[in-house]
């Protein structure tokens, strides 16, 4: 043990130069929570990590607070409100004549509002900063000497100030969703009327329970798919999405690094269901969470394949790819879109932040010195990222010949 230690202590002594520190609150407690961590078993370690991702995952968007509510509403029926619905005028003034704020809020359902947004802000940044703080710990501090064995980009990682950045961005977009969550979920628990959530598992029958999440997934995926499609546009890239491409190298902390407006259409193209269609509140979530965790693992940088049971999910490779190559692969958790609308990298195109549309170029279409930059690209993957330890995309002989080709066409057209 204390051999394990010493080791440790050793690793972390990287963290001491203040270049390289990143993240810092986490590295700073990195040997004391490696001296926890080696005391426990395997299977405890891979419990807590899975528990930090979903942690995190019902914490991005602010739901931690609406699954709560919820659930209670589930517990304790559906009666469950704060104080009686208003039957009246819309307001009502006091004997100064001023507006009374509490009847304004009694009557949009939204009894206790200040209370909700203060839980909703509070719980969501605990919950950020210590699950996405491990998370972080895990593989960036722990692992980060072995970045060949984990990494999609090995050779590179975000800038100390980069990764502050993220974090800072993440955390205006993290306190918008929670407000917006808060809003919901007082909404929830004061039975507004627009909701079309539902409690009882068989309301509508338990083969309705089981379609919702499958309709439910696979338009939140389609539609998040045109929407990052179209927000790679040149002009909505330009002014929004490409603060989020800040990040070529992704964290846990990236997938809420977004820019306001984006995220907040995002999410409410997500929440369009619940005043729709007739949704069982656990059934929206599974959606929802299975959702997220995967946006955190896809914005991890971290090699990770898909399990068996998901044949649409792609590997985490798949997103890098789009951090690192910018205007592809914009699927999330259904790559078939990506290869029906032709979005799905190909290794015979070249692909850059100034290529836009998702389709790339061949090699013929662009110049010698953006297929030497797609070749240094291609050199930064990790090739154990893809199956079988195969990077399908290292086809340097073609490049090369293709460099080649190049040159003594340039060569030919000066001699004439």
């Amino acid at each position: 043990m204390e051999g394990e230690l010493t080791k440790a202590a050793c690793k972390y002594k990287m963290f001491e130069n203040p270049m390289i520190e990143g993240v810092k609150w986490i590295d700073r407690y990195a040997l004391t929570i490696d001296k926890f961590w080696i005391k426990l078993p395997e299977y405890m370690r891979n419990t807590f990590v899975t528990f930090a991702v979903l942690l995190m995952a019902s914490t991005i968007k602010g739901d931690w607070i609406a699954i709560v509510v919820h659930l209670v509403k589930h517990i304790n029926g559906t009666s469950a409100v704060i104080g009686e619905q208003l039957n009246g005028s819309m307001y009502r003034t006091n004997a100064t004549g001023d507006v009374n704020w509490s009847d304004i809020l009694e009557f949009m359902s939204l009894q206790g509002l200040p209370h909700f947004l203060i839980w909703a802000i509070v719980g969501s940044f605990l919950i950020y900063f210590s699950a996405g703080g491990f998370i972080h710990w895990y593989y960036y501090t722990n692992r980060r000497d072995r970045p060949h064995e984990w990494k999609c980009q090995p050779e590179k990682f975000l800038s100390p100030e980069l990764e502050l950045h993220e974090v800072f961005v993440g955390s205006f977009s993290l306190l918008l969703m929670s407000c917006l969550s808060g809003i919901l979920s007082c909404y929830a628990i004061n039975n507004g009327k627009l909701l079309t959530l539902y409690y009882r598992w068989d309301e509508y029958g338990w083969w309705w329970f089981v379609a919702q999440i499958i309709v439910i997934f696979i338009y939140q995926d389609y539609l998040t798919y045109w929407l990052h499609r179209i927000y790679h546009w040149p002009w909505l890239y330009k002014n929004f999405h490409k603060l989020h491409h800040t990040y070529k190298q992704p964290t846990a902390f990236s997938v809420t690094a977004i820019h306001p407006i984006e995220i907040l259409h995002v999410q409410l193209t997500m929440l369009l269901p619940i005043f729709v269609i007739p949704t069982h509140w656990v059934a929206f979530y599974i959606v929802e969470i299975y959702t997220y965790a995967h946006g955190i693992l896809n914005h991890s940088g971290v090699n990770i394949k898909s399990f068996w049971w998901q044949p649409w999910q792609p590997d985490t490779m798949f997103h890098d790819n789009h951090h690192q190559y910018f205007h592809v692969n914009f699927g999330f958790n259904i790559f078939i879109w990506d290869v029906l609308h032709g979005t799905y990298r190909r290794k015979d195109r070249v692909y850059s932040e100034d290529i836009f549309f998702g389709k790339g170029k061949s090699f013929n279409e662009v110049s010698s010195k953006e297929l030497l930059n797609d070749l240094a690209e291609r050199k930064k993957e990790n090739p154990r990222a893809y199956r079988e330890n195969v990077n399908e995309y290292n086809i340097n002989d073609v490049l090369v010949n293709t460099l080649k080709n190049k040159r003594l066409a340039s060569c030919d057209s000066k001699n004439e």
